[in-house]
């Protein structure tokens, strides 16, 4: 039995049944890496060996988590849906409530958005908008899953078809590794290529948004003590969005996230928006939010390192490869679920895009596939590891918003509808590409 599969399937099946994620990962990399030939020392040996590879994100999202909570506290959160609040108690008709709905959706999925390529601050806006948004969003009864679905789209989509942001990023490593592996591409053609398999992501959010998730969903209003409105005024929320552009500024210029988080936290207490006595219990209520991110990111590294080291990636192409005896469309299925299976346990589409094309490429130009749709395949097969994953940043982000009051799930709320109503709609996308392409 091939390691990768029944490590995959032992943290999927763990997790659905509502074991902890990071309980769920650490047990299917212990699974898997004896399956896969190691000894348990030798696993535990490796799992523990690749948790330093996610120190830097662990530590990133918990200064984040302390920059929110510092911001909510200078009140500039609760200003920016303090209008959208008026609307809604000052005329509670229902189509004004749906107005109101569909301008939280929208706001939601133009900033998930702008925050992977126009301002590249990837999920770093989640912890600081959204769980100002849980009251309205409760009173207007919107489901939270739909809330997920669309913070989801809006943290793949945009990457994986403008080249801009973390979009160049994401393309430029395609194009590397594909070259690395023997085949030269234009850069250029990256985006054609994206085209179609992101059609199938905006199927998947119309999907979620008119049919799935329309209907009203009831929530319990909780008052949560860390994000309490602060004392307002002019110059704290001045201060707040200086704070904002500071912490994007030392962000995009050192390519950090700590620093970026350390800067906009150094501003607001400096400039005494915040009390400094305060500054110890905001900080370690921010880590307390974005922990769970931290600790499943751990989990997912050392999960990752346990999967490379028995092997199993290479044979489980290998056996893929057995089956398709010279057929494209099936070849194009078994590599884009085998891009699953792989991505969805590492959880992370730009680390698996080295994995995925050392072996793609040489298989798509043995069956003679397009340069094109070898990159439709390569880049839908590691897009598959962002949305569903539960080790995923967008799926993990968006819970560490919606649950902060308890009441969202991350796999039940979050991963099993990214995972419904985006990956299978890249699978059948993503062949289409690779057959028309």
């Amino acid at each position: 039995m091939n390691a990768v599969v029944v490590a995959v399937l032992v943290m999927l099946i763990l997790s659905l049944v509502r074991v902890n994620v990071v309980l769920a990962l650490i047990i299917g990399g212990l699974v898997g890496g004896v399956t896969g030939g190691l000894t348990l020392n030798e696993t535990i040996e490796v799992f523990s060996g690749g948790l330093g590879g996610s120190a830097e994100v662990a530590l990133s999202y918990a200064l984040l988590g302390g920059f929110a909570i510092a911001l909510s506290k200078t009140g500039l959160p609760n200003l920016l849906v303090e209008g959208v609040l008026g609307i809604v108690h000052k005329n509670g008709d229902s189509t004004r409530k749906k107005y109101s709905k569909a301008l939280i959706v929208v706001a939601i999925l133009a900033m998930a958005c702008l925050s992977q390529n126009l301002i590249p601050i990837h999920i770093a806006f989640i912890p600081i908008l959204i769980p100002s948004l849980l009251k309205l969003m409760n009173e207007l009864k919107i489901d939270r899953r739909l809330i997920a679905s669309v913070l989801t789209f809006g943290l793949t989509a945009p990457y994986i078809l403008l080249p801009v942001g973390f979009g160049k990023i994401f393309q430029d490593i395609i194009a590397t590794n594909m070259a690395d592996s023997g085949m030269v591409v234009n850069s250029s053609d990256i985006p054609i290529a994206m085209l179609i398999p992101t059609a199938g992501l905006v199927a998947g959010l119309l999907f979620a948004i008119f049919v799935s998730y329309r209907k009203d969903r009831g929530y319990e209003t909780k008052e949560m003590e860390a994000l309490e409105q602060g004392t307002r005024s002019k110059r704290g929320i001045v201060f707040a969005l200086i704070s904002i552009v500071g912490a994007l500024v030392v962000q995009l210029l050192l390519d950090s996230m700590i620093f970026g988080a350390l800067a906009g936290i150094l501003i607001l207490y400096v400039s005494g928006s915040i009390k400094w006595k305060e500054a110890d219990e905001l900080l370690t209520e921010g880590m307390k939010m974005m922990a769970f991110i931290g600790f499943v990111m751990l989990s997912a590294f050392g999960f990752a390192e346990v999967l490379k080291e028995t092997g199993h990636v290479d044979s489980l192409v290998q056996q893929a490869a057995r089956l398709i005896g010279g057929s494209q469309s099936l070849a194009a299925l078994l590599m884009l679920v085998v891009g699953l299976l792989v991505t969805m346990g590492i959880g992370s589409s730009f680390s698996t895009i080295p994995i995925i094309a050392t072996i793609f490429v040489p298989l798509a130009m043995e069956l003679g596939f397009s340069p094109i749709a070898t990159i439709a395949l390569v880049g839908t097969a590691a897009a598959l590891g962002d949305a569903g994953s539960p080790a995923s940043d967008s799926t993990l982000g968006p819970t560490a918003g919606l649950n902060v009051d308890g009441g969202h799930n991350h796999i039940w709320d979050t991963c099993v509808p990214t995972f419904l109503h985006y990956n299978i709609p890249l699978i059948i996308f993503g062949w289409i590409a690779a057959m028309v392409l």
